[in-house]
């Protein structure tokens, strides 16, 4: 049974992890793109990007609620960065992290969709892996 309150806050949930999740790649593909002159994973991550989109995007913008984020303040690991690499990783977090929450959000409301995170998410493992080694050896 759906309760009255759950859906918009489930829309809520969506909302704020779809952008987090297009904001963590495209920051990864625009250091990739500009930084590293990595055009192969530059491109993989814009596709991924692209992917990331539903159909309900309306709806899910009618229920943000950003004056109530109770967690919108930065911590302090947030505010700094050692090196590209650093913001590499954070952001590949950010992004895997946000693919599963929308993984497992849209198995309440569009199995199919919840699939298509999965995929995300099992694909930013291997680009991190093979983007972070790479870097590495820089």
């Amino acid at each position: 049974m759906k309760s009255k309150r759950r859906e918009p806050n489930l829309f809520r949930l969506l909302d704020a992890n779809l952008n987090r999740l297009k904001e963590g790649i495209r920051v990864i593909e625009d250091l990739n793109r500009y930084l590293y002159d990595n055009e192969p994973i530059a491109s993989k991550l814009k596709s991924l990007r692209h992917l990331a989109k539903v159909d309900n995007y309306l709806e899910m913008l009618h229920h943000r609620d950003i004056q109530n984020d109770v967690l919108k303040r930065s911590v302090e690991t947030e505010l700094k960065r050692k090196d590209p690499e650093s913001v590499l990783l954070a952001n590949y977090k950010r992004a895997q992290e946000a693919s599963r929450v929308l993984e497992e959000g849209f198995k309440l409301i569009d199995a199919k969709k919840s699939e298509t995170f999965k995929t995300i998410r099992y694909e930013l493992y291997a680009l991190e892996q093979e983007n972070l080694l790479q870097a590495e050896d820089r």
